[in-house]
């Protein structure tokens, strides 16, 4: 039986379901969950919040969020990067990253209420977001970062984006699997993608000065073992603001709480669960009274940037790092090393 992620003195139940409900109350009747009030949504953040949902027990909303997914998407498979309440696209670029990510959200919802209708539901539309993802797939088995609808992709593949549609591979390999329909070239696309991340780190796009080119491919688990901690601990004082959190860019002293909980994730990837949960606790600096999180705060004048603004999937990671952390949901191990055999 599911159980609400609580940490003594760092998170309780009561404030992940508050922090749950205030996602939920973004929600459009669409099912539509924008960053914030009348704010815009992409369809990886999107996902991030489902999975925040379901963690906290909310599955009917869950649900809501996946069916506007299906509801419009292309019938090439993948979606636009943005879009503004009322069905407006705000942004036309296509990310294979942002398009792969339904199949992580989809396989964790399974985890979670163990609906195989649900499953079987969304089964095509991830079948066409992730043939999709793969056509933009090169040689060397890097996947190219993004394109316009009607122009060829920019010719060069991202680091962070590469070791999330890893994990999107894994679950949309899981989730064939579970439907009796197994996607060999799928498995063997993660496999050569995952040797790429962890042997030819040249083959990507430096962006080095960016957080999350640092912990994401631990948090996704691409890198396993020694190799993933040796990386968080060479840069650790790059990015980490000791008792503030982690700073988005290298260079500039912007904490946000997104990064400071996703990169609570990647030490709960490897075990390093003190770590975990002091990065979470330093999140608490962000947290507001009705449960939502400010994105940013810059040190040390302790401004909210940008300004009052709270968003939906900086609370949803949050949530995430905390059932990793308690490995309370069913779906506690999705970003841990053994989720795929389990």
């Amino acid at each position: 039986m599911s159980r609400i992620p609580h940490i003594e003195g760092v998170l309780s139940a009561d404030e992940v379901v508050q922090t749950a409900e205030s996602i939920a109350a973004l929600q459009l009747d669409n099912g539509m969950i924008p960053w914030f009030k009348d704010g815009h949504c992409d369809p990886w953040n999107h996902v991030e919040t489902a999975i925040a949902l379901d963690i906290a027990g909310l599955h009917q909303n869950a649900e809501r969020a996946y069916e506007w997914l299906v509801d419009i998407q292309h019938a090439d498979g993948w979606w636009f990067n943005y879009y503004l309440p009322g069905g407006i696209v705000e942004e036309p670029k296509l990310d294979t990253n942002v398009c792969a990510y339904i199949a992580a959200g989809v396989w964790h919802h399974w985890l979670c209420t163990w609906d195989r209708g649900f499953v079987d539901h969304l089964w095509p539309t991830v079948e066409r977001a992730i043939e999709w993802v793969l056509s933009m797939r090169r040689h060397d088995g890097t996947i190219l970062w993004a394109k316009e609808e009607h122009a060829s992709p920019w010719d060069y593949a991202l680091l962070t984006g590469s070791s999330s549609i890893w994990h999107a591979l894994t679950c949309a390999v899981n989730l064939a699997e579970l439907i009796n329909e197994p996607k060999p070239h799928w498995a063997a696309a993660a496999d050569q993608l995952r040797a790429v991340i962890t042997t030819r780190p040249d083959a990507f796009e430096p962006k080095t000065r960016w957080a999350m080119d640092w912990y994401y491919p631990v948090l996704t688990n691409a890198m396993e073992g020694d190799q993933a901690k040796a990386r968080l601990a060479d840069l650790w004082d790059t990015f980490a603001m000791e008792g503030r959190g982690i700073r988005c860019v290298s260079d500039e002293p912007w904490v946000t709480a997104a990064e400071t909980a996703e990169c609570s994730l990647a030490h709960a990837a490897v075990g390093d669960l003190s770590t975990a949960t002091d990065l979470l606790y330093w999140t608490r600096a962000h947290r507001t009274d009705d449960g939502s999180y400010m994105t940013g705060i810059v040190y040390p004048s302790f401004e909210h940037f940008p300004a009052g603004e709270r968003t939906a999937y900086t609370g949803a990671a949050v949530i995430m790092a905390a059932d990793a952390i308690t490995a309370s949901s069913p779906a506690a191990k999705l970003f841990l090393p053994t989720f795929a055999a389990d």
